[in-house]
């Protein structure tokens, strides 16, 4: 029995500092009605999707920057959301600023929901690979402050039985980091739903523009799916917020690592690919059969060691 879900990877364009969270949700609600018509029952967003990119400011008020998190999910402003969603019967993945509170204590995540098509919340993700830094940098061309205003998730990579089959959650810069898709694979994870939001420009280095930019963002994605037998299904915020280029390229990848699906546009947009989750067999029961292949006496440093330790110079080869 084929096990096909057909996803529809929607693209948001940008949204300025001044748009509010309708303007977001009403743009949603526009391609998730584009998905009805086209007959998906999957829907990814991208990552931080009902507000800007805010970590490119170096904000200090501390209420300008709770303006930007979400304390219930869903809220009255995304309601409208799930709720056509759910008439819909349309499964869907989003990402938002989350601040979660537990009595006194308050924190704050780049967090992403897996919602089923009952509207019901099957599975929430928090970024675990926050990229950029934590104070004011001026010898950046602009600021990319994650480490600011998010905390690392404290989640993990889980995954989740749905839709026939097993997925999981990553956002944006968890993509670059193959440790991300691999402890997925090894729960049987047959598609990762990934939501980013990627300067066109690197920060550091200005040369580095979009055609390099673009070019890692697919050799992350398709690395992952391809070395994990797995679907994946990236989806950017795109185009020039607040006189900011995002990148864009959203694509859906095969187990076989290959571009099925991908928008062409830097505005909203809708790619869609019907994605046969029997597709990720052959890879996982061959040249990625864990089980077989796999020598993790020989991986021990990967869980004990962060920075590079180099060998002595001195020690024989």
């Amino acid at each position: 029995m084929s096990r096909v879900i057909r996803v529809g990877a929607a693209q948001l364009g940008p949204l300025q500092k001044s748009d509010n969270r309708k303007v977001a949700v009403d743009r949603m609600v526009a391609l998730l009605e584009q998905a009805g018509r086209e007959g998906c029952n999957l829907v990814v967003y991208p990552e931080l999707a009902l507000t800007t990119f805010f970590p490119r400011w170096d904000i200090e008020d501390p209420a300008e920057v709770e303006s930007y998190f979400e304390p219930d999910m869903p809220n009255a402003a995304v309601q409208p959301l799930f709720d056509r969603a759910r008439e819909l019967g349309i499964a869907f993945y989003l990402g938002y600023a989350e601040l979660a509170k537990n009595g006194a204590d308050t924190r704050h995540f780049n967090t992403s929901v897996l919602v089923g098509p009952d509207g019901r919340i099957i599975g929430k993700y928090r970024k675990v690979h926050l990229p950029g830094h934590a104070t004011f940098d001026p010898q950046r061309t602009f600021q990319h402050l994650e480490k600011k205003y998010f905390e690392p998730g404290d989640l993990g990579f889980p995954v989740w039985p749905a839709m026939d089959g097993l997925l999981g959650m990553c956002i944006c810069n968890d993509r670059r980091w193959p440790e991300t898709y691999r402890v997925m694979g090894l729960q049987g994870v047959e598609m990762v739903l990934l939501g980013f939001n990627t300067p066109a420009t690197n920060s550091q280095r200005p040369e580095e523009q979009d055609e390099l930019r673009g070019f890692h963002h697919e050799l992350s994605v398709q690395a992952g799916a391809y070395q994990n037998g797995t679907w994946v299904v990236a989806v950017a915020k795109a185009g020039e917020e607040d006189g900011h280029k995002l990148l864009g390229d959203s694509m859906i990848v095969s187990p076989a690592g290959l571009i099925v699906a991908r928008t062409k546009t830097l505005g909203d947009e809708l790619a869609v690919a019907d994605c046969d989750l029997d597709d990720c067999v052959f890879y996982k029961e061959t040249v990625f059969d864990f089980a077989r292949h796999r020598r993790i006496e020989h991986y021990e440093r990967i869980t004990k060691q962060v920075g590079v330790v180099r060998p002595d110079s001195t020690a024989a080869v």
